[in-house]
């Protein structure tokens, strides 16, 4: 028996229950962990809501993130043993694959050792993150030294890993939050630039950064009428990736600006590198590198005990964070 977290409703955090299960042994192919630590991600609000891209069964568990020691090791998996310490990819299912529990079973493709240097809660926090950040601006948009990249929400987990990984190459990230509270941290958190949009004219401001070349690439997961400053400042031959549909108003297409500057509008999910065994490697080594040199280092905004997961869920609504939620267990 484990203690696992499940909803058999779907509605707000008070639906998330704490629940006593049996845990089947791993299956071929997968490696069971005892999780000390789990990373939160705004997909397990939707799933929890009932707006995710995936339409669980329920009860249903949940969670895409966790670290912990290898419990168990199923039939055809090599290269781990009990007791090793590793961290999660987030899976492509997480009602087939649910982190939020003592003990957790992931396909082994999936499973990382994770550097000595990392602890428990910093390695639960690297995967989601760093993948959705990576496979948009190196694997997609090839962002280059010379390059302006703009990173909206870039108080998120995302966005703080998208600053790291831009600085790591040499590009210019311009964070975009909407106001000037989180602007100290943001260039503590190595953004070259910050534009609080609900107080600045974003457009002419990117412009004034950019100049007359413009900037190359967006990375987005808002929508809505951000749209037309952004499109508006690129330059041409320019990618606009765009990962999430945060805002609630329509996102206008921006047709002279995709005409004029032949730009690429290019929808994006973290599914498309952890689903293609060559591009999740590259991913790794590029992540792994990083964060054994100190160029990447996942940004903690709050712990809660695994005993508090409805507060957690509460927390990671109310946007207030800077950075990763992460749960211990």
């Amino acid at each position: 028996m484990a203690r696992v977290v499940r909803i058999h409703e779907h509605g707000g955090p008070e639906v998330l229950r704490i629940e006593h299960v049996d845990v089947p042994p791993p299956g071929r192919g997968e490696i069971q962990i005892r999780v000390k630590a789990l990373g939160l991600n705004r997909a397990e609000v939707l799933l929890r809501k009932g707006t995710y891209i995936e339409t669980p069964t329920l009860p249903s568990g949940l969670g895409l993130e966790a670290a912990g020691r290898v419990e168990a090791i199923g039939e055809g998996v090599d290269g781990f043993a009990p007791g090793d310490a590793v961290s999660v990819v987030p899976p492509v299912s997480m009602v087939r694959w649910p982190a939020y529990g003592e003990i957790a079973t992931f396909p082994a493709e999936l499973v990382v050792k994770h550097p000595p240097s990392l602890g428990w809660e910093a390695a639960a926090a690297v995967w989601m993150p760093f993948l959705t950040a990576y496979g948009a601006l190196v694997d997609l948009a090839k962002l280059r030294s010379e390059d302006f990249v703009v990173i909206t929400a870039a108080s998120s987990s995302v966005g703080l890993a998208a600053i790291q990984i831009a600085n790591m190459v040499g590009a210019t990230p311009i964070a975009v939050t909407r106001t000037s509270a989180k602007k100290g941290a943001l260039l503590e958190a190595r953004a070259a630039h910050v534009i609080a949009s609900d107080e600045e004219d974003l457009k002419s401001r990117l412009k004034d950064i950019a100049g007359p070349e413009g900037v190359k690439v967006v990375f987005d997961p808002i929508g809505g009428p951000i749209f037309e400053p952004l499109t508006a400042a690129m330059s041409r031959g320019g990618i606009l990736i765009e990962y999430g549909g945060l805002s609630p108003e329509e996102t206008p297409f921006p047709l002279f600006a995709v005409l004029s500057k032949t730009l690429t509008l290019r929808g994006y999910l973290v599914h498309e590198v952890v689903g293609d065994p060559a591009r999740l490697e590259a991913a790794k080594a590029f992540i792994l590198e990083g964060l054994e040199v100190g160029a990447l280092k996942p940004v903690i905004a709050k712990i809660f005990a695994f005993d508090r997961i409805v507060e957690a869920h509460r927390f990671l609504e109310s946007n207030e964070q800077f950075g990763k939620i992460v749960v211990t267990v």
